[in-house]
């Protein structure tokens, strides 16, 4: 026999009352089919068990609904603290809310932040400069970073090495620190400005590049380290640094100034202080990681290459480019 649930017993008692007291007061007599029909549905409501109201369970949902709604009224208390300050309430019809300025003692926002949260990664780059002066003319870290990086992809598209052997690998810009960034002033030989970017790694081996950036996009690498070797002397300016301090001129009748000009090189342990001199300027060197950079403006057009100098830590100088057989003094005739 069927156990009916509260719909059930609900549905047979609305549609009993029809079918078992319809004709229980009529007057009409009773065919032989109708009186055994009687009997038999007479047999069957005698057999149905009725169920006692479930009073306990009607308690307990009561109980559990009423902790139900303070949980929910708690939780909505929550969230109208939670609203930031001037944030408008949603409603409908007449009795949508107006936004009103909260009171001086009203919090503004009261919660956690949510958990499993992931924290949103830092972008890698390569290393900063040692000092704001080596990012010069308004040059950021992040445009010297951005050069660096594509300065780098611009070589690996370049090189269409096939010989695994043959091919030179710079590495990644995270493995990089910036070392100088300026302004660059376009010539004869490389026409439009931009700016230079010089970086140095040790990864994946020791090396410098000297980038050359113009609207917006990469056009020009150099790359290259020498090791320091004694007798370099304790200083050793680099030898591609020229593409830093000079203009090549070839139809025009001389530089364009003002001229931006850098200079860079390694130096060795006992130097603690490096001078660059170029025309009529004398500049201090920032010294990076065994590296020195120094940067400046021309008014007018030099004779001779920068003239560079070291100093130990007692102030004697120990260095004088003058003297360096392996540094170029002269200037390029064109």
């Amino acid at each position: 026999m069927k156990d009916f649930t509260q719909d059930d017993e609900y549905q047979d008692d609305a549609y009993g009352g029809a079918a078992y007291g319809g004709a229980a007061y009529g007057a009409a007599p009773q065919t032989p089919a109708e009186a055994r029909l009687r009997e038999l549905l007479s047999r069957q409501a005698g057999s149905i068990r009725t169920h006692e109201a479930p009073l306990d369970a009607i308690e307990r949902r009561g109980r559990r609904g009423q902790r139900l709604r303070v949980a929910v009224t708690a939780s909505a208390l929550a969230v109208v603290i939670a609203v930031p300050v001037g944030a408008y309430a949603v409603g409908s019809g007449d009795n949508t809310p107006v936004a009103k300025a909260p009171s001086p003692t009203s919090p503004t926002k009261v919660g956690v932040p949510p958990a499993h949260t992931t924290p949103t990664p830092t972008p890698s780059g390569p290393a900063a400069p040692g000092s704001p002066e080596q990012l010069a003319d308004g040059i950021t870290y992040e445009q010297a970073a951005d050069g660096l990086e594509k300065c780098l992809a611009y070589h690996r598209e370049m090189d269409v090495t096939t010989d695994e052997d043959l091919r030179i690998e710079l590495g990644k810009a995270e493995d990089y620190r910036i070392l100088l960034a300026h302004r660059m002033t376009g010539d004869d030989n490389a026409p439009g400005d931009g700016f230079w970017v010089a970086a140095t790694t040790d990864k994946p081996r020791p090396n410098r590049v000297i980038c050359r950036i113009v609207d917006g996009k990469s056009t020009g690498i150099s790359s290259g380290s020498e090791e320091l070797l004694p007798e370099f002397g304790p200083v050793h300016p680099d030898i591609n640094a020229g593409k830093l301090n000079q203009q090549t001129i070839i139809t025009s009748g001389g530089w364009r100034m003002p001229y931006r000009w850098g200079s860079i090189g390694q130096f060795a342990s006992e130097v603690e202080r490096v001078t660059v001199t170029y025309g009529d300027e004398t500049v201090e060197a920032s010294l990076d990681h065994g590296w020195f950079a120094a940067t400046g403006i021309l008014q007018k057009q030099p004779t001779t290459a920068p003239h560079i100098k070291g100093y130990d830590a007692d102030g004697k100088q120990i260095y004088d480019s003058t003297q360096d057989k392996f540094y170029e003094h002269a200037l390029p005739k064109s």
